[in-house]
């Protein structure tokens, strides 16, 4: 086993990515992006491979593969620091999911050159005319840094502790006066910023064509004197939902039909019934919160169709605006959102008018990247 910890930093927003779906949540046939780049360094035999994103994704990546999950920060660095604080072997190695094709090649020069320096750090001689402030500058003297980069663990941890902030290791260790050693970089290690640069990675397969099924049900007794709220509609009647929120059953059964096809759990662990912020809260934003959270893990909405059992209210005259107020937010067409309802034929608390149950079935497939 090496004595060196992996250290893959991918808990950025993506905003430069300009995508509903995370760059490190991109399929790349049936992994995402974070878990591709994984399995690339797993051959190293690292003492520890350590994943830093943010705190809301890393419950969902527990569920693909077993390795060591730390939340991020705001920076880079402070990434970073949190990570660190779970290395205990001498060296480190540090990388960035969004350098995904790896050139195995070069991690090879790095980890040869281990205990020649402090910070081994992979780089590109630049080949144009580099000009600095608006004046022709020497190319000769300059260098693209990449990741990933191997440093002492004691030094990096020093280095990265005071206020000022570095943009990779090698700056930071470089603060301390201590020797950095450059190595043949790759132009395979191109990051992943911007969605022009997917075209730039060879080595991003397709996405799987997969798709993905989920059930959910709900049910609310009535209350009095309480407004209803079904489908995002607003109903005529005297009686609404008794619930924690506004009680609209049909959203929620869709919820956690989409969750179960995400994988993601259901409504209770992403929005509890416990929860102040919750309470007599719309739906309709929980579902959009929703939607937003599973296209951001790379996954879009196909199809969703629903039954409601319902002995009173009659639901007939509502459902086509019910179809077209669900299709508008899962943010597809509405000729792929079906409404049914039935009756209870008196039968059971739906027959006996106490309330409502409703049957939710929803479809997911990858987001293709190549469309984006």
């Amino acid at each position: 086993m090496q004595d060196i910890t992996l250290i893959l930093l991918g808990a950025g927003n993506s905003t430069r990515f300009n995508a509903p779906v995370k760059k490190q949540w991109i399929y790349i046939e049936d992994e995402p992006l974070w878990l591709f780049v994984a399995k690339q360094f797993e051959k190293y035999n690292f003492s520890n491979i350590i994943i830093v994103s943010s705190l809301d994704e890393i419950k969902y990546m527990q569920y693909f593969a077993s390795y060591t999950y730390i939340h991020g920060g705001t920076t880079r660095q402070e990434s970073l620091s949190n990570a660190l604080d779970h290395v205990s072997t001498p060296f480190v190695l540090v990388s960035d999911i969004a350098r995904c094709c790896i050139d195995h090649e070069m991690i090879d020069r790095i980890l040869n050159a281990k205990g020649k320096a402090d910070c081994i750090v992979p780089s590109l001689n630049v080949a144009d005319t580099l000009y600095i402030d608006n004046m022709p500058a020497s190319r000769e003297k300059a260098k693209l840094i990449q990741t990933p980069q191997l440093s002492v663990t004691q030094l990096l941890k020093q280095a990265i502790k005071g206020k000022q902030l570095f943009t990779d290791d090698s700056s930071a260790i470089a603060s301390l006066d201590k020797e950095i050693l450059f190595v043949e970089g790759s132009t395979k290690a191109h990051k992943l910023t911007t969605k022009d640069d997917l075209s730039k990675l060879p080595c991003l397969d397709t996405v799987s064509n997969k798709t993905f099924v989920g059930f959910g049900l709900d049910i609310h007794p009535f209350e009095e004197n309480k407004k209803m709220i079904l489908c995002g509609v607003e109903i005529d009647t005297p009686y609404g939902f008794k619930a924690h929120s506004d009680g609209d059953v049909a959203i929620h059964a869709i919820i956690d039909a989409l969750l179960g096809a995400a994988g993601m759990g259901d409504i209770g662990e992403l929005y509890p019934d416990t929860s102040m912020e919750f309470e007599n809260i719309n739906s309709a934003l929980l579902l959009q919160d929703t939607v937003k959270r599973i296209n951001s893990y790379g996954l879009k909405i196909e199809h969703v169709d629903i039954t409601i059992l319902a002995q009173i209210p009659k639901i007939t005259p509502y459902k086509d605006k019910m179809r077209i107020t669900i299709a508008s937010l899962l943010g597809i067409q509405a000729i792929h959102t079906n409404i049914k309802a039935t009756t209870a034929e008196k039968l059971g608390f739906v027959g006996r008018n106490e309330g409502i149950t409703v049957h939710a079935v929803a479809t997911l497939s990858y987001i293709d990247w190549k469309e984006l």
